[in-house]
Parts: structure tokens; C-alpha cells; sequence
């Protein structure tokens, strides 16, 4: 099986390559002349795709394929009191550059809009937001010139006192959507309310992929084992299968014995290299997205690790700086 490693969004290798640079509401509401804090916005997120290409081509040195782009690109974009205001067609050009050198290198990119982005709501208000952020994320995803592998992960969301209900209007309000935008999502098990058991249900509902986080699973597991599980996550990415694009993973590890939820620096190897061993017989290849607060020194201490599991004969082999091959 393939494995590919990934990383999000910052490097801590990589001096002055922050892609989210931003201003607060509060700051541009200070500003005199309201065109020039527009032209201000549209400055700060040319400076973030710059440094995003930047990131990418870092990636490519490191041999990264996969690779989650900040929601942060463009400061203020859903903001409500600049609703009149539409930066997509000026930044359209730098967004077609990223998405000409992701498709070159095979580079997956993908999105994780904020916590806030739920669909499971029973308040019109966020609902009508939260598809509002999802049309802005898949609007950068198009000005990229990519096509629908290029998604959108979210949570199922909260479970407002009801899951069965929050889960039947997640579902009720996916349908809904416009289909540029349904099929652009994923959806990840959390790690307080919808189990990946749960998660997965929702999932097969309305036909679209779930993004299994191995963390998350570990701190609210549900009763069914992630290897249980497996074959039918997998399924839920078929199809994809004929555009190559592999089902994802995301991998991180507990912060500490106090902290479980957050994460840690880096992530632990050996629970993770159990898991991809499990799977290898059934699963050509998999994507996964490191979430360590060290990023992408994460990803290059994993593959440390990685290399001596090889070289001690624990059934693999290195492809390149971010990937390797489990045996079945």
C-alpha cells in the first residue's frame, strides 16, 4: 500500500512564509478611505497565495503530494459589511498559478474551513453563513483551475441537544446545497460528538467521502474499532477511484496525559504504522494529513522514524522523502 504524508498549511522551516496574514474588522473600520482598506485586503492576499506558492514549492523539495491550503487566504472575505465587495476576479491570476503548479507536481490540495462552517444547525442564521463560507472556499478552489478532487473537509457539527435530529438536518441541509458545493465536501469524525461510526452513517446517506481522523477516533471512539470500520470509509471514496485519488486519513497525537484532545508537537509512529499495516492487505493507498503543531519538521521526523522501521525490517519501504510502501 502507498502511503503518502502531508501537512497543513505552515511551514516552521520556512522564514517569512505566513499565508494568513489579516486584518481585523475593527482595524478596517478605522481606515478613512474604504476603497484603499479594500485594495489593503486584496495586498494581504496576493502576499498570502505568493507565499503559498512558496509553501508548495517547498513541498515539492520535500517530495509532499499532499497539502491542506489555510482558510485564511483572503482577509475578511465572508465578512457581512463587505458583502459588496467580490476580490475573487483580481486574484484570479495568482489563484491560477497555484492551481497550474499543484496540477504539474500532483500535488492534492484541499481546504478545512472553520469550526463554524456546520450544517447540522437548527439556526438559519448559521446555516446561511456556513454555506456561504463553503461557496468562498469552493469559488478559490475553481479560480485554481482545479477540479473535484481538490475538496472541502468539515465536521458533521454540533449535536444541539439531539444527535439523531442534528444528524437527519446535516443531511436534510446537504441535500440542499448546490451540487458545485456538495461534491466538493468531506467529513471527518470528531472528537467530542459524531464518532466515526456515526460519522460514517451520515456519510453513506449522502453519498459523499468521509476523511477518517485516527485521533479523533482514540478520544471518542464509540465502540467500533477504526479497523472495523475501514472497509466501508474506504468505500465511500470510490468514486474517486477512477481519477486516482485515494481515500485520506488525518494523524495526529495527544498533547498530553491531561490534554488528550489537543495536539501534540510531533506524532507518534507506532500507533499510526499499526493502523496503515491493518489496512494495507484491502487498500492500494492512502493520503495522510499530519496535524502536529510542528507541521512540516513533523512530517520530516515521521519519516525519520519510518526509515528506521525499514531499515529494522518492520515491513516497509521508503518511496521518497514524504511517502513509503506497508506490506499487506
Amino acid at each position: 500500500m502507498r502511503v503518502r504524508f502531508g501537512f497543513v498549511a505552515m511551514s516552521v522551516q520556512l522564514e517569512n512564509a505566513s499565508p494568513s496574514r489579516t486584518m481585523t474588522m475593527a482595524n478596517f473600520a478605522k481606515l478613512a478611505d474604504r476603497e484603499a482598506g479594500l485594495r489593503r485586503l486584496e495586498t494581504l492576499a496576493e502576499e498570502n497565495i505568493r507565499n503559498t506558492l512558496r509553501l508548495l514549492k517547498h513541498c515539492r523539495y520535500m517530495d509532499v503530494k499532499v497539502y491542506r491550503m489555510t482558510s485564511k487566504l483572503i482577509p475578511l472575505a465572508t465578512h457581512e459589511d463587505l458583502a459588496d465587495w467580490s476580490p475573487y476576479e483580481k486574484l484570479a491570476p495568482s489563484f491560477a498559478e497555484i492551481g497550474s503548479f499543484a496540477r504539474e507536481h500532483g500535488i492534492r490540495l484541499s481546504f478545512h474551513p472553520d469550526h463554524f462552517t456546520v450544517l447540522s444547525t437548527p439556526r438559519e442564521e448559521v446555516l446561511r453563513k456556513s454555506v456561504k463560507d463553503l461557496e468562498h472556499h469552493v469559488r478559490i478552489l475553481e479560480c485554481m483551475g482545479l477540479d473535484e478532487r481538490a475538496l472541502c473537509n468539515i465536521h458533521v457539527g454540533g449535536s444541539y441537544g439531539n444527535k439523531e435530529e442534528a444528524g437527519q438536518r446535516f443531511l436534510r441541509n446537504f441535500g440542499a446545497l448546490d451540487e458545485r458545493l456538495g461534491r466538493r465536501l468531506t467529513l471527518e469524525n470528531d472528537d467530542k460528538t459524531f464518532t466515526a461510526a456515526e460519522t460514517l452513517a451520515i456519510c453513506e446517506a449522502a453519498g459523499t467521502p468521509m476523511v477518517l481522523d485516527l485521533h479523533h477516533h482514540a478520544v471518542n471512539p464509540g465502540g467500533e474499532s477504526a479497523e472495523a470500520l475501514w472497509p466501508r470509509i474506504a468505500r465511500t471514496w470510490e468514486r474517486f477511484e477512477p481519477l486516482g485519488l485515494p481515500p485520506k486519513l488525518h494523524a495526529s497525537s495527544p498533547k498530553s496525559a491531561t490534554d488528550p484532545r489537543g495536539h501534540a508537537d510531533y506524532v507518534e509512529s507506532g500507533p499510526l504504522l499499526a493502523f496503515l499495516r491493518s489496512i494495507a492487505g484491502s487498500t492500494p493507498a492512502v493520503d495522510v494529513m499530519i496535524e502536529a503543531k510542528q507541521k512540516d519538521l513533523a512530517l520530516v521526523k515521521l519519516m525519520e522514524e519510518m526509515k528506521a522501521a525499514a531499515a529494522d525490517g518492520q515491513g516497509l519501504r521508503i518511496v521518497d522523502g514524504a511517502s513509503i510502501e506497508v506490506e499487506g
